[in-house]
């Protein structure tokens, strides 16, 4: 059975072009299932036994367990696409998850940070006791000024950004590169972190890496989350924040400022315009503005 599990997997990273962190949570999710089936009483060696019996016992088992309905959601949501494969692959005569409805998330979305938030912690710039920090206040610089996902942030290379004509280059989800347009503000803080900073921290030349730690290696998502929230505390916001804050930030103010909703989905990166506007949960105060400035009858 785990053959047809990686099977999957290399399906979604070659002919669909999943990140390595979506194909992570497919992995995880779709080994959840395979250990119930496996450790159940009448224990199932191939998928073409599963039943819908077998899934909705797989179901009662995560709501006994505890889970999240937004946990729920997503796990039958990669063994949809996994059964829908085998079929198609013709590994099962029968796919058993035709009737079995996904349990509904509910959006659970972050808040934003408010601008007096990320003023407070952009100005920490003046008042940095360390090269970390200096790293630390370019990658929000950075972050606020693209709208990057943390994913994409540590990803980039030296050579992704160009401060002449003021620009980021990220390659984001489905493989889809995107070429986003940072301010001067930005541009100018990389160029400090790029000149006085990131040298420190340079133990290979050849780490092309635009963000390093303290080895020299590409600083990883969770060390990242971690600085953020030692900057956050030493600047006074209290409450617990997370890079996607930033994001979300980036997009709300955005739309609150007057950018157009497709021009804001293009530079996030979504491909579906929808996606953009649950994302951003716009005031209902905003949409009346927007729609009273718009509307030739308003």
């Amino acid at each position: 059975m785990l053959v047809e599990l990686e099977s999957f997997i290399n399906y979604l990273s070659v002919e669909r072009g999943h990140s390595g962190h979506t194909l992570s949570a497919y992995r995880n999710d779709l080994s959840a299932l395979h250990s119930f089936l496996a450790e159940n009483d009448q224990a199932i060696s191939n998928w073409n036994s599963v039943s819908e019996s077998d899934i909705r016992s797989f179901l009662r088992d995560l709501d006994e367990r505890g889970y999240a309905p937004s946990t729920k959601s997503r796990k039958i949501a990669a063994a949809k696409s996994f059964f829908k494969f085998l079929k198609q692959e013709q590994i099962i005569d029968d796919n058993p998850l035709v009737d079995v409805r996904q349990p509904k998330a509910g959006q659970a979305l972050p808040k934003a940070l408010s601008i007096e938030e990320v003023d407070l912690l952009l100005d920490a710039s003046s008042d940095t006791d360390s090269v970390e920090e200096a790293r630390d206040i370019a990658m929000v610089e950075l972050m606020y000024a693209a709208g990057l996902r943390v994913s994409e942030l540590v990803g980039l290379n030296l050579r992704d950004v160009d401060l002449d004509s003021g620009t980021v280059r990220t390659v984001g989800k489905g493989s889809k590169e995107r070429v986003i347009p940072i301010h001067e503000g930005a541009a100018e803080s990389i160029s400090e972190y790029i000149t006085y900073s990131r040298p420190s921290h340079i133990r290979n030349t050849a780490e092309d890496a635009l963000f390093l730690n303290r080895r020299g290696t590409r600083i990883t998502r969770q060390a990242y989350w971690l600085r953020l929230n030692k900057l956050a505390t030493k600047v006074g916001i209290s409450s617990k924040i997370t890079p996607h804050m930033l994001r979300h930030s980036f997009a709300t103010h955005l739309l609150h400022g007057g950018a157009s909703l497709r021009h804001v989905q293009e530079m996030l990166g979504h491909s579906s315009i929808a996606t953009t506007q649950i994302y951003t949960h716009l005031s209902n105060d905003h949409v009346r503005s927007e729609y009273a400035k718009a509307h030739p009858r308003a």
